[in-house]
Order: structure tokens, then C-alpha cells, then sequence
């Protein structure tokens, strides 16, 4: 039967875990212990009554031993295995991989997503990935440590934290953050349709990879996002108490099973508990029964209850992994409220804070993964929600990168769906060029091969952020450079370009795999640019990042010499809907509350029948204890004079938000909120079609918490 596992490797795992040797077996059954030696090595296989003597003995019925997807031994307790202190005496304060990135929201969903990336398993279908923020309290974090065997851990994580290493001061935060504030954040990111942890426990394979090794990629495929192994790291980096726990559904069946196969590991520096010297890493598992691995933690196939206590439970019987981060923060969350950006370490990190900080990350790196053409589905789906206590305070909240990066969502879903053009005449087109990339022969192998890169260009928006950038991407679409064109004629109109270059540039690209190749190669571990590494000077020739210069020049150039020959046309009223959406923060002091103001991050607008624009705003609050109290005011762009204001004929307050005398209250202590409103149309001093639209929120007077 498919996905069955052998009968001989099954039936010696349940002689280990019911503490029998074949002699016992063989007695039992009564045969000889030769005999009970061929099951094994899979010479041969009993026959049916043979078969239902063995099931008599183990207690069982008899059609577990033909389906084999369970051990019909009753399960060994589940347990931390602490690895012993080295014999030669060395100590590890830490695992340097861990230090390879900032403990940063923004940091971990890049890296994370990258992998999950990597690991698509139906090419046709995206990769779905999902971050779950939980906030624990009370009697919700107490049901929690005794899932995870606390009392059992506790002296461990008690020596860590009296030492004065940089671990240890991170774990003894993470321990007032519990006890002091009895609260717990987990941070959980699933993957769906994806490869899941598949492998043996020990041997090479994708488990091993993640939960028993450092700096072992395990990615063949030259358009995978990561190399160096080291983005798994930036889970166990994420948590104060260096735990991550693992739930994965396997899309091929290790020992004849696919779903609920768990393990934790647990990164602490070395130390010293009862007298007994540890070396550092631990591991939640079944102890092991076999000769070589005798106690130590395995990974096990758990039951449905077990892995709800452990707020490891998937939604769906999909292939892919849930890696539960425990104690997670966020520094840069905490720099980044600042008003002055300095570090305010003795204030509380806020789930709705980090909730933001992962879903601005995933647009920012990732909108063109999930961007999908006519008839092309998108690489990648992604969204965010938070609980506390297994209640809903944030919504799901799925990253749309159309609302995040509209020009460049646009520049991509031209070229998906073939509606480039050669030069730009009008705003909202998308030109297309060639751009060339002279990829180096590998040492000893082959010759040099050039390879055509894409560039697209576009008008940019404002919700692009910075104008006149060039982005490079290559195989999974992931953004690895960003930066300026430089030299640009003055009097250039704002754009937005994109480089698609090895396998991004599009099925049947000449010389793709060589470019993905040398591309990779190129990356520094946080793959965030293309330039001279070890492994590309190891590759190829010494001089092999020249041709990463030549091709950033020919990229730069192309842009100047296609915006330099376009010219916008005047097209009064012709222009698409979205070349009419302005968006603008409101004129509030910048000196209010430390510097930070509320600001539109997102409208979405349409006009109706009558002529009037309905519009929907999402609005980002800053940190603070006071409520706002704003008015929102629209005008229309025109093409000369002043912006004149326009009615509004309803106003209407969303999520946090409460309409008084026309103006909106948001709530104290919101990070976000919402709004819609409808122009007055007897107010427009022109046609709305013929003018771009203005919303911003402007103060009033303060009210009173």
C-alpha cells in the first residue's frame, strides 16, 4: 500500500519501545529468532497467522499490522533531552547563528517567508503563509508551561539567566516579561502547500536540516531564496526564551505517517543545573529506543488534544510547517515608536505593534511574489492576524500588494499578462526593456553566457514610497536590491521600475539557471543585494563581480534613456481611476505627541453613478494613551490654481473610530482604524472624473480621554 511503511523497520521500533529483542518475539510467536531476523531486514514477511500471533502479543488488533500508521506501543513520555556538556571541557555561551540577524518582526518575516517560499510544493498553486500573534495571560499562559513541562525547565533557564552573557540577559527579560507581567506573546508562522519537515530524525533530510543542524540549507533548486541555512535561526533569534516548537504535515510519509509529527528545540548557553554540566541546546520529544540514539529526544506523532495545548493545531490537512515561536519580541518594534528612535527597552512591546511591523515587512519584500497575472496564480499568499487569550483583537489581515505597492503591482501584472509597451505615452502604462547580464563561466566549466534580464517601468504613486527606485528580483520573486537611479535629467517624472532577472524574467528565459546561479551566489546571507561574496569569488573568477556592476549600470541607463524619451501626453478626463487618487497626512503639528501623527495608509476610492467619489481610508495611529479627534477634509487635484475642498455628503466611522459632530474620535490606545465616506457632489467645482482626489486629516481640538 502506498505511504505504508515496511514492515521490517515498523516491527523493530515496536520491539525497542515494548523493551522485547527478537528472542522474545520469537518465543512468543513460536518461531525461531532467525526467523523473527528475516521480518526485519526484509527478507522475508510473516504469514497471516504468524501475523495475528504478532498483534496477539502487543496486544492489537490485527489490522494495525497491515496499516502500520500507528506505533501500537502506547507512547513514551514526551520529554526534554538536554545535551550534555562537551568532554573536552568546551563551552558555547549561545549559537552564533542566532546573532547572524536582529531579533526584528521584519527581519523574521523575510527570512521565514523565504523559506516557506522555497519549499512550494504544487508549482501550480501558491504557498500560503500565515503569522499568528497570541498573547497569553493569566490562567491561558499557566495551561501553556504545563504543556511544555515548565517545572522540568525552569532550573535550567534559572542558571542561563544568572549569567553575564548576552544570552542569558535576553532570557532573564524574557522571564520578568512573564512572571512580572504575567503575559507570554507566541508567534506562530504555518505554511500550507508546502514540502513539511520530511526525513529521518538524524539522517540528511529536511527534519534534520531544521531541527539538529546549523548552516545545512538543504535547497538544490538555484532559485530558491535561501542558501547559507541561516534564515531558520531567526526563529529561535525572535524568542527571549530560546524556544520554538514544531508541528509539521509531511507531503511524503515517514514511518507510514504524514500529519502531527512534533518536536521542540530549545537554544540556552552552557550551564550548570544540580551540580550537572549542560552544553547548551535541548530538544521536547519521545526519547528514543534505538541502539545509537538511545534517550535522546525524537521527534513523535502526537494526538490531536496534545497538539492543541501546545497552540500547534493546523487548519487543514495540507503539507507544510508550524513553527511555534515562544516568547517572541521585537526590539525594532519598540525604536520605532520612539519619539526620538531611541531604544525603550523598559517599555512593554505591544502585539498590535509587532502585528504591523510583520504585515508592513511581508508587502514590503514579498508584493511580488504575490502578485498574480490573467492566468498565472501568484507565488505566494500571505496575511496576519492576532488573538490573546484564543480570542480575536485583529482580524485576519491579508497582505494585498496591489493596496501596498500599487505602482509596481501594476509595473508586474503588465508583463505577467503581456501588456507592455516599448516606451511610456500615457500614465498607468508599463514600458518593458531588455537589459543584459553577462553571467562568468564557472571555474573549470563551460563558457561566459549572456542572459536577458526585464525592466519595467512605470509612473510611481504615492503609496510606493520613495519615487525613481529600481528593485531587483529574481527566481522567487522575493525583492533582494532597492535603490535610487542615480543621474537622472532634471524635470524626470516620478517612477517606479522593476529588474526581473533569471527565472522572474519569465518562462523560457535564455540562460535563466546560469543567472540564478550567479545571482545566488552574489547574495550576502540576508540576501538584500547582489555584489562580491566568498562563495562568488570561490564559483567564479576573482573578478566575477564586475559583471554585477556592468549590469546594474546597463539597468540604470536603460531607465534614463527611456524616461528621457517619454513624455506624458495630456489626456484630460481619459486617465484610469488610479491616476486620480491622491493621498496626504493630515496638517497636524509635527511637533504633537513627540513628532508622530495619524496618516492615511491606505484609500481605496471609486466614483459612483452620480458622480460622487466613495471612499474607504485605513489609518495608522501612533503609540499613545490619548484619543484623537480629527476632521477629514477632500479636495480636488485640478490642473491649475489651488486645491479646492469639497463636501462630504455621509461620513461614516470604522474599526476604532466614532463620528462626532462630523468629526472622527479614534480610540485611545489604537494602533490602526478605519473610515468611508461619500463626496457631496452640489461641492464639486468640476466634473470629479476631470480632477485627482485629496484626503487629509486635519486637527481639531484635543478631547479628553
Amino acid at each position: 500500500m502506498d505511504g505504508v511503511e515496511d514492515f521490517g523497520p515498523w516491527l523493530a521500533r515496536q520491539l525497542r519501545r515494548a523493551n522485547m529483542n527478537q528472542a522474545d518475539l520469537a518465543e512468543e510467536v513460536g518461531l525461531t529468532r532467525a526467523a523473527v531476523s528475516a521480518w526485519i531486514t526484509g527478507r522475508a514477511t510473516p504469514r497471516e497467522e504468524t501475523m495475528r500471533a504478532i498483534a496477539a502479543v502487543f496486544d492489537v488488533d490485527y489490522v494495525s499490522m497491515h496499516t502500520r500508521a500507528t506505533d501500537v506501543v502506547s507512547n513514551r513520555p514526551v520529554t526534554w533531552y538536554h545535551r550534555p556538556a562537551y568532554a573536552d571541557g568546551g563551552r558555547d555561551f549561545g549559537n552564533a547563528a542566532t546573532f547572524a540577524f536582529e531579533a526584528d518582526m521584519g527581519v523574521l518575516a523575510r527570512e521565514a517567508t523565504q523559506n516557506s517560499l522555497d519549499e512550494r510544493l504544487d508549482r501550480t498553486k501558491p504557498v500560503r503563509v500565515r503569522y499568528t500573534l497570541h498573547e497569553l495571560t493569566g490562567e491561558f499562559l499557566a495551561r501553556f508551561r504545563e504543556a511544555v513541562a515548565w517545572d522540568g525547565l525552569f532550573p535550567h533557564y534559572e542558571a542561563a539567566a544568572a549569567q553575564e552573557q548576552k544570552v542569558g540577559r535576553v532570557i532573564a527579560e524574557g522571564l520578568r516579561d512573564m512572571y512580572e507581567r504575567d503575559r507570554l506573546v507566541l508567534l506562530r508562522v504555518d505554511d500550507y502547500n508546502a514540502s513539511g519537515l520530511t526525513g529521518d530524525d538524524y539522517e540528511d533530510g529536511r527534519f534534520a536540516a531544521v531541527v539538529r543542524r546549523q548552516l545545512d540549507s538543504r535547497k538544490s533548486d538555484a532559485s530558491a531564496g535561501g542558501s547559507y541555512g541561516l534564515g531558520k535561526a531567526t526563529l529561535w533569534a525572535t524568542s527571549r526564551l530560546g524556544m520554538v516548537l514544531v508541528n509539521s504535515t509531511l507531503s511524503v510519509p515517514h514511518e507510514g505517517r504524514t500529519e502531527r509529527r512534533l518536536i521542540g528545540r530549545l537554544e540556552l548557553p552552557w550551564r550548570v543545573v544540580d551540580g550537572e554540566p549542560w552544553a547548551g541546546p535541548a530538544w521536547f520529544g519521545e526519547p528514543d529506543t534505538a541502539p545509537d540514539n538511545e534517550g535522546v529526544a525524537r521527534s513523535w506523532w502526537a494526538d490531536e488534544e496534545t497538539v492543541a495545548s501546545l497552540h500547534l493545531t493546523r487548519e487543514s490537512a495540507d503539507p507544510g510547517t508550524s513553527f511555534l515561536i515562544v516568547g517572541a519580541h521585537d526590539v525594532a518594534s519598540l525604536v520605532a515608536d520612539s519619539p526620538n528612535g531611541e531604544d525603550l527597552a523598559d517599555e512593554e512591546e505591544t502585539v498590535q505593534s509587532m502585528h504591523e511591523r510583520l504585515a508592513e515587512a511581508l508587502g514590503r519584500n514579498f508584493w511580488a511574489a504575490m502578485t498574480a497575472g490573467r492566468d498565472k496564480a501568484p507565488l505566494l499568499e500571505a496575511s496576519v492576524r492576532t488573538l490573546r487569550n484564543g480570542h480575536l483583537i485583529i482580524d485576519e489581515e491579508r497582505v494585498e500588494p496591489q493596496r501596498v505597492q500599487p505602482s509596481r503591482t501594476r509595473a508586474l501584472r503588465a508583463f505577467l499578462d503581456g501588456e507592455t509597451v516599448d516606451r511610456l505615452t500615457e500614465t498607468g502604462q508599463v514600458a518593458q526593456v531588455r537589459v543584459p547580464l553577462k553571467v562568468p563561466a564557472l571555474r573549470g566549466r563551460g563558457g561566459p553566457v549572456e542572459h536577458d534580464a526585464v525592466l519595467l517601468i512605470t509612473s510611481a504613486e504615492d503609496l510606493d514610497g520613495k519615487p525613481n527606485q529600481i528593485v531587483g528580483m529574481r527566481g522567487s520573486r522575493m525583492v533582494i536590491r532597492s535603490a535610487r537611479v542615480p543621474d537622472l535629467p532634471l524635470g524626470t517624472n516620478p517612477f517606479q521600475a522593476v529588474l526581473l532577472a533569471g527565472h522572474a524574467a519569465g518562462d523560457g528565459s535564455v540562460n535563466a539557471d546560469q543567472a540564478e546561479v550567479f545571482l545566488r551566489a552574489s547574495e550576502p546571507p540576508e540576501h538584500n543585494k547582489w555584489g562580491q561574496t566568498d562563495e562568488l569569488r570561490a564559483l567564479y573568477s576573482a573578478t566575477a563581480h564586475r559583471r554585477i556592476s556592468e549590469f546594474t549600470r546597463a539597468a540604470n541607463t536603460a531607465v534614463r534613456d527611456l524616461m528621457g524619451r517619454s513624455r506624458e501626453r495630456n489626456q484630460g478626463g481619459s486617465k484610469v481611476l488610479r491616476d486620480l487618487l491622491g493621498l496626504e497626512a493630515g496638517s497636524v503639528p509635527s511637533t504633537a505627541r513627540g513628532g508622530k501623527v495619524p496618516t492615511i495608509r491606505g484609500l481605496d476610492a471609486e466614483l459612483d453613478a452620480s458622480g460622487a467619489w466613495r471612499v474607504r481610508a485605513e489609518v495608522k495611529l501612533p503609540l499613545g494613551q490619548d484619543p484623537w479627534l480629527l476632521v477629514p477634509v477632500a479636495r480636488f487635484d485640478v490642473r491649475s490654481g489651488g486645491r479646492p475642498s469639497v463636501g462630504w455628503a455621509e461620513i461614516v466611522p470604522g474599526q476604532n473610530c466614532e463620528l462626532v459632530a462630523g468629526k472622527l474620535r479614534f480610540k485611545a490606545g489604537a494602533r490602526s482604524a478605519s473610515f468611508s465616506a461619500v463626496t457631496d457632489v452640489s461641492t464639486h467645482p468640476v466634473r470629479a472624473e476631470l480632477a485627482g482626489l485629496i484626503v487629509e486629516l486635519q486637527k481639531t481640538r484635543e478631547v479628553s480621554p
